[in-house]
């Protein structure tokens, strides 16, 4: 981490935003817009969370749009940035550390790190992921860049979300596999993914067993009062704006169908997924699957789990339901929500930790929605700092913490250097004419600042 000159400041409060996606980036601006510093403490090396390293790499003016706001955000003086720092109970700093050093206030959008399974055997076999780690791996972001994934001809993909399609989208078009199979409980009506997702892959829909998977589900479906032709209509609307395909990949639908057990052949690998068939019941106006006890199996070698995220339950707060517990009856909530952190054991908040985005409602939307809980979040915060008295030394907290981290053996990385970090990137993809250069390991943009480092001091 860079020597820095101490700067006074003129902040009333002093406050700790943890993780810096967009909830943690968005937040932060506006805490700091009311007269607070904010200390924005990141794992990663980079800033942007689900925006860097969540969405599909060849959407870069989505990206970039993004990238352009945070750079802004970043700008802001009263908003310093540590990256490439762990905080949670095993991390570099905890929570107790935080408190200890004098922050008055601690918002955790940290996002929901911890994987969800489903718990049923096979889970462990080789070939079998959760999506997450592959979204990762394909945006590049380390440790997950360096992974080797094991992944066969035939693949089940379980879920039928968006994040289901940017997993066949990177299975169809880049890794070009011979078969995709998205496995789901419940019927075509009730796909969660949208239109313009499905564009991606919809060209090599297998339309013959598509209409076979309408036709074997359609009792089920007018059972319980489902538009059957407004459901088929969805699917087929993808069509006119499709992406040309790139492969003879056949994208399949396996409805009404819940996943009971991974089987295993030699060595250990994936040779199938066994799902028990299930039907559609009734239940106050919605609609959930029930299981019938027949069993098949599908023929796959890999299987890939897109069933959503939860929260890190090593972070040092409560869980509960994939979330970290909030406040019953909050002090200061926004529109009926909590989003302070509480204690069930101790049946009390947690002292000064407030949680927003993915952290206090685990893979509910996309960017906009994580950005908007974040604001909301900073909302919460703000509230709560009117009840105190300004901050008596925020310089020497500050202080304390750059000295605190320069102590850690790893090297923290400051706004600065992630900002010639970033000028780094953009030469190197210059120089080899792409639209975007990553680095794919920590080391190497580790490098690659210390070699700005040394370009700037002559």
């Amino acid at each position: 981490m860079e020597a820095r000159v101490a700067i006074e400041t003129q902040s009333k409060h002093l406050v700790a935003v943890i993780g810096a996606g967009p909830a943690g980036l968005f937040a932060a601006r506006q805490i700091a817009s009311e007269d607070a510093h904010v200390v924005l403490l990141n794992r990663d090396i980079k800033p942007g969370g689900l925006a860097e390293y969540g969405i599909y790499p060849s959407k870069h003016k989505m990206k970039e749009g993004l990238r352009k706001q945070f750079r802004q955000i970043l700008e802001t003086h009263n908003i310093d940035y540590y990256g490439n720092l762990v905080v949670g109970q095993k991390g570099d700093l905890s929570l107790t550390d935080l408190r200890a050093m004098g922050f008055q206030a601690i918002l955790v959008t940290v996002g929901a790190q911890g994987t969800k399974w489903l718990g049923i055997p096979g889970e462990d076999l080789v070939g079998v992921y959760h999506a997450k780690d592959i979204v990762y791996h394909y945006n590049q972001l380390p440790p997950f860049s360096e992974q080797r994934f094991v992944i066969g001809k035939q693949v089940a993909v379980i879920g039928v979300g968006n994040v289901m399609l940017d997993i066949a989208h990177w299975l169809i078009r880049e890794v070009k596999v011979d078969e995709v199979v998205a496995v789901a409980r419940r019927g075509p009506a009730e796909v969660k993914f949208t239109k313009k997702e499905m564009e991606t892959v919809a060209r090599n829909l297998d339309l013959d067993a598509l209409e076979a998977e309408f036709v074997r589900s359609t009792p089920v479906m007018r059972s319980v009062g489902q538009d059957i032709a407004a459901a088929r209509a969805f699917f087929l609307s993808a069509l006119p704006k499709a992406e040309e395909p790139v492969s003879n990949t056949r994208f399949l639908f396996d409805f009404l169908a819940s996943p009971s057990r991974i089987i295993g052949g030699e060595r250990g690998v994936v040779r199938g997924l066994e799902v028990e068939d299930t039907t559609l019941v009734a239940d106050d106006g919605d609609t959930k699957a029930k299981r019938l006890g027949t069993k098949r199996v599908i023929p796959v070698e890999t299987v890939i789990f897109c069933i959503g995220d939860r929260v890190d339950e090593n972070f040092g707060l409560a869980v509960r339901w994939n979330e970290f517990v909030k406040n019953p009856q909050p002090r200061f909530p926004v529109d009926g929500n909590s989003y302070e952190a509480f204690d069930p054991d101790a049946n009390r908040p947690v002292d000064r930790v407030f949680v927003a985005g993915w952290s206090r409602e685990a893979s509910n939307g996309l960017v906009g929605i994580a950005r908007k809980d974040g604001e909301i979040g900073a909302q919460a915060v703000l509230q709560y700092l009117q009840t105190l008295h300004p901050s008596k030394n925020p310089d020497h907290i500050l202080e304390e913490l750059r000295a605190r981290l320069h102590r850690l053996e790893k090297h923290v990385v400051t706004k600065e250097e992630w900002q010639r970090l970033e000028a780094a990137e953009a030469a190197e993809a210059e120089r080899l004419g792409l639209e975007e250069f990553k680095f794919k390991t920590n080391e190497e943009m580790l490098a690659a600042i210390q070699r700005a480092a040394e370009q700037l001091a002559g």
